[in-house]
């Protein structure tokens, strides 16, 4: 009785399902993709793959700027100051900054001591990109393509056009005038950035210009050129610190000429940027540059101010004993110890060889009592010590003072050692 309930219910369910499926309509169209689910779990990491071949070595990178820090960047000479404003106050005050000047919309740039005001014949300030020099000694200009300007716009092969700007000197005795600088050469390039700009490279050109050879963060010598670059220090002033060198040698980049082992000379004078070479020929070679010079200060600012010395030692520091006997009775009153131990033997901008005085001092310093003469016989090299022309000359030469080389040396002779 049971098994017929089952199969009369079981006959209904499939003549219901057959109904339901006879009033079904056709499949509609597809509905829109739905959102995407969750990413699945990271499934397992492959093997390994083989390791490549090695690329092609890359361009070797440019040393970096002395007292560099790795990774920093040049900031300026004016960001620098708005931290340290006393010390950039001092250091604008010396020649340095002035070795590479801007004109600015036309107009001259500024300098502490001096003006230049003058201009190469057929230039006005409108034609002038840069102006050499200028604090103290000489100035030269650049004109807007970056050359160095050497004759009228437009011209060349004049080799007696006057280009160079000389300050008067009263120690050479000359008046403020034009020389001549490669007079007359075409498009002479402006390639002095090693040491007349900060963070020189020798790649590329300055502004893209022709006539500019390198490239570099600011013109003259400014405060990264020595101490690196600033970027990282300004970020973290504590953290960085930046580079102190104290080192002779770091002067000594720029305050060369060449080969060290030699004092280059021209004209009867020492060619400027030597002084690392004489001090070469000494025990002063020992000597850090900046136990005598403040490197923020230059002599010139300091000759200003007569109250104070133009170096931070004196001579007495280390040569008491003959300091004591300067004032002997062959020099009664005698002048400073520099008038005769360091005498005007070098030549920047002007000099007369007649009466051995250049216009910038030499730093050999040791005078031979018993040599007269200066150089070689061809006049292209100094000899390592002091003679007696320059170490007396300029004093006692074409002068009612003039003296014989006997005498002179008779003089030199012992002439620190203590009389009774």
């Amino acid at each position: 009785m049971k098994i017929l309930k089952y199969l009369l219910m079981l006959g209904v369910l499939l003549v219901v399902i057959a109904g339901l499926a006879a009033c079904a309509g056709s499949e509609g169209p597809q509905g829109e993709t739905g959102p995407a689910g969750p990413p699945g779990p990271e499934g397992p990491q492959g093997p390994p793959g083989q390791e490549g071949p090695a690329g092609p070595a890359g361009p070797e990178g440019e040393a970096a700027a002395a007292g560099a820090t790795v990774g920093a960047e040049y900031v300026g000479s004016t960001t620098c100051a708005g931290c340290h404003q006393d010390i950039a106050d001092v250091f604008m005050q010396s020649g340095h900054a002035y070795k590479l000047n801007p004109v600015v919309d036309g107009q001259p740039p500024e300098y502490p001591f001096t003006e230049v005001t003058e201009l190469p014949e057929g230039y006005t300030w409108d034609d002038i990109l840069y102006v050499i020099g200028g604090y103290n000694w000489k100035a030269r200009f650049v004109d807007k393509d970056g050359y160095i300007i050497t004759d009228e716009p437009g011209a060349t092969g004049n080799e007696e056009y006057l280009n160079q700007w000389n300050f008067a000197n009263p120690n050479v005795g000359n008046e403020a005038g034009w020389a001549k600088y490669h007079s007359g050469e075409a498009e002479k390039p402006y390639n002095c950035g090693s040491c007349h700009t900060t963070a020189y490279s020798p790649n590329g050109n300055q502004d893209d210009l022709p006539g500019l050879v390198g490239t570099w963060s600011e013109p003259g010598i400014m405060c990264e050129e020595c101490h690196g670059p600033g970027g990282l220090h300004m970020q973290n002033p504590q953290g960085v610190q930046m580079d102190i060198d104290r080192d002779g040698e770091l002067c000594g980049q720029c305050h060369r000429r060449g080969d060290i082992e030699s004092v280059n000379a021209s004209g009867g004078f020492i060619r400027h940027h030597e002084q690392y070479e004489e001090l070469f020929q000494s025990k002063h070679i020992t000597l850090d540059c900046v136990i005598c010079h403040d490197p923020h200060e230059g002599v010139v600012q300091l000759r200003m101010d007569e109250e104070v010395p133009n170096t931070r030692t004196q001579c007495e520091n280390c040569h008491l004993e003959q300091t004591q006997f300067q004032d002997s009775v062959i020099h009664p009153g005698a002048t400073e110890c520099i008038d005769c131990h360091m005498p005007r033997m070098v030549k920047s901008a002007v000099g007369n060889a007649e009466n051995f005085t250049g216009d910038i001092r030499t730093h050999l310093m040791r005078i031979n009592p018993t040599q007269i003469e200066q150089f070689t016989e061809d006049g292209s090299v100094s000899l390592s010590e002091i003679g007696l022309n320059f170490a007396c000359r300029h004093c006692h030469g074409v002068t009612a003072s003039e003296q014989t080389d006997e005498a002179l040396i008779e003089k030199a002779v012992d002439y620190h050692t203590p009389t009774e």
